[in-house]
């Protein structure tokens, strides 16, 4: 294997665009997604055989035999010094396909993300769960790595994360880091968050609960004393826990919620908006803190009331994404369309800017 492989041009225009994800498929040129639009990176398409040698060319035998064989492969691929990425290999009507996100060698701190300060205070905890959710590529993991960044700062601990593939890699400072990845580390994350108990640790990241055993598991050690974080692909706090219980069969529910009224700490919702100026992007939050009130509500099956408890709730650092929304069009961080596009009551919403901003006019589209 060469020291440099041949994709690594594309890797070099995606850095320098400063993209988050390259694309590519046989039949269509290189793709970068670039201030979240997919933009080719090239005229002509890529053909068969190019992209082959392109992409195996990164494969140990292993790993091209697991894409040849069962279709889908992840990796992490680390690009000397500039960045890692993360790689997905899949099969298409077309042929093979592949996307690289790329995963800053840098991990941001919650300062330089501009986090609030109750996120940081949730990392400050020492039990519980803490649940950072979103859609696919709305900055899950940069923030789940500040929270663990802030850790390894400040608090002499052992932090252990569980992913597939592992993605921010953490020096050990202050906390001793251990990372574990699905595959080449244990056979799967029920695997590794069970062993995870006899491994000391103080602070867990789990990649993404997916399952009801590995939710339950995750469940089980922050009611131990462990501090765990975990992604969960949901778009609000209240469709999270909604979510987590519905996992589970009837029977199992009523405990399910006991368990999860006694360990959630927080959930942070996130969504990337491109910014008013068009150069950069930024994350809208909405924040649930755990309290007694949040879990008499889950266990007495009360989810629907979440929302307004959270509207209320903003002396905690509660928030819903509505309002924050509210806030960057205020400050004028990103455009009134963006923030309608992701509101959640968009009817209020479109009232909300039309105070803020008398001049907008609101979208066909939104007309009804």
């Amino acid at each position: 294997m060469t020291d440099t492989p041949r994709i690594a041009t594309w890797f070099d225009v995606l850095l320098e665009k400063k993209g988050s994800d390259l694309h590519m498929a046989v039949g269509y040129p290189p793709l970068g997604r670039i201030r979240g639009e997919l933009v080719p990176l090239r005229d002509e398409p890529l053909t068969t055989e190019e992209l082959e040698s392109l992409l195996f060319e990164l494969c140990s035998p292993e790993q091209k035999r697991q894409i040849t064989e069962e279709l889908d492969l992840d990796f992490a691929y680390g690009y000397g010094t500039k960045a890692r990425f993360r790689a997905n290999y899949f099969y298409r009507m077309t042929g093979i396909g592949a996307v690289f996100r790329t995963i800053p060698s840098k991990v941001l701190s919650l300062e330089d993300l501009k986090t609030p300060e109750v996120v940081r205070k949730m990392a400050d905890r020492r039990s519980g769960l803490v649940l950072v959710t979103g859609p696919t590529g709305s900055g899950k993991s940069t923030t789940l790595a500040g929270m663990i960044n802030h850790i390894n700062k400040t608090r002499a601990s052992h932090v252990l994360t569980i992913e597939d593939p592992v993605e921010f890699v953490h020096e050990s400072l202050k906390a001793q880091v251990t990372h574990r990845e699905v595959g080449p580390h244990a056979s799967s994350f029920a695997t590794a968050i069970r062993s995870a108990g006899r491994e000391d640790p103080n602070v867990i990241l789990i990649g993404e609960l997916r399952t009801s055993e590995t939710m339950k598991l995750a469940l089980q050690l922050a009611s131990f004393g462990v501090l765990v974080f975990a992604t969960v692909h949901t778009n609000s706090a209240p469709a999270t826990i909604d979510r987590i219980i519905n996992t589970f069969p009837a029977d199992e529910q009523g405990q399910v919620r006991g368990m999860l009224a006694e360990s959630l700490a927080g959930i942070v919702a996130q969504q990337l908006l491109k910014t008013a100026d068009g150069k950069g992007r930024v994350a809208a939050l909405e924040i649930l803190v755990g309290s007694a009130a949040i879990a008499a509500m889950i266990r007495e099956g009360k989810v629907f009331q979440i929302a307004s408890k959270m509207q209320a709730g903003q002396g905690q650092g509660m928030q819903t994404l509505d309002m924050h929304l509210e806030r960057l069009v205020k400050d004028d961080v990103i455009l009134p369309d963006a923030a309608l596009e992701k509101a959640q009551d968009k009817e209020n919403f479109v009232k909300v800017i039309q105070r803020l901003k008398p001049d907008w006019e609101v979208p066909e589209t939104l007309k009804a």
